[in-house]
């Protein structure tokens, strides 16, 4: 197993438990108690968890993987997520894209797609995320909009006034929300509250919204509100969802389009 790799699992099983135990952490990635150690000695330096006499506890009390770690989390159906959702855009369209993983792999999916290989310009995206801007500045096709704001390290978002500043003069298509949690009774969330309010501007400058989440982010709330489960037009998210749950966003009013 890579460095990588291993990173990516420690700070998972950290979020998911709190705290690690060198030998147990060794134990579940099949590695040396002495690899475990050099590891949590590393991720301490870079202040992702506290080390403790013979393991690790998470990083304070508020506790976030930063996007480069979230990228393996189920990775297959975000993937199958983000290209249902890039068969939603029509060409010429302004699309709005907020920061996270599985709206990362729309802006791949919306770039590899035949059709959107030529135009003036073939799609104009706007987005507060740094790494989504970066990818698709690329692609010359393409007119890319980026707010201003300051940049959270965790999700690469802009965040602030100066964001809200270049979106309250916009108007967009679609705006593509990834989420934390997404519930009929409490809408669409966020851990942080500025990315939530930047989220939000997004929305209500969009003719439709559409919420991009995995199976696990459904019947869930999170602590900053995005918006109400009302203002959402469709949902897009992975064949795992429980049919209850779908029915729920359905009786809703929500078209549910499962990948």
């Amino acid at each position: 197993m890579s460095r990588d790799a291993r990173w990516k699992s420690l700070l998972e099983l950290l979020v998911e438990r709190g705290r690690l135990d060198v030998e147990e952490a060794a134990a579940e990635l099949g590695v040396s108690a002495a690899t475990i150690r050099r590891d949590f000695d590393q991720l301490a330096e870079q202040q992702m968890l506290v080390r403790t006499r013979g393991g690790a506890v998470v990083h304070g009390v508020s506790y976030e993987l930063p996007l480069r770690y979230k990228t393996a989390r189920r990775a297959s159906e975000k993937l199958r997520i983000a290209r249902a959702v890039a068969d939603l855009v029509a060409p010429g369209e302004a699309v709005g894209l907020t920061g996270g993983t599985t709206t990362t792999e729309v802006a791949r999916a919306l770039a590899v797609r035949g059709d959107l290989a030529s135009g003036s310009p073939a799609l104009t995206v706007v987005t507060n995320a740094l790494n989504i801007a970066g990818e698709l500045a690329v692609r010359p096709q393409f007119k890319i909009v980026v707010t201003g704001g300051v940049a959270r390290p965790q999700s690469y978002e802009l965040i602030g006034p100066l964001a809200d500043g270049v979106l309250g003069q916009i108007t967009i298509d679609v705006a593509v929300l990834g989420v934390v949690a997404f519930d009929v009774a409490h809408g669409a969330a966020a851990n942080d509250e500025a990315e939530a309010a930047v989220n939000r501007l997004l929305c209500e400058r969009a003719a439709r919204v559409v919420v991009a989440a995995d199976s696990s982010k459904l019947g869930r709330r999170a602590f900053a509100r995005i918006c109400p489960a009302a203002s959402v037009d469709t949902l897009v998210t992975d064949t795992a969802a429980e049919p209850e749950t779908v029915r729920r966003f359905e009786e809703a009013g929500i078209r549910v389009v499962t990948a």
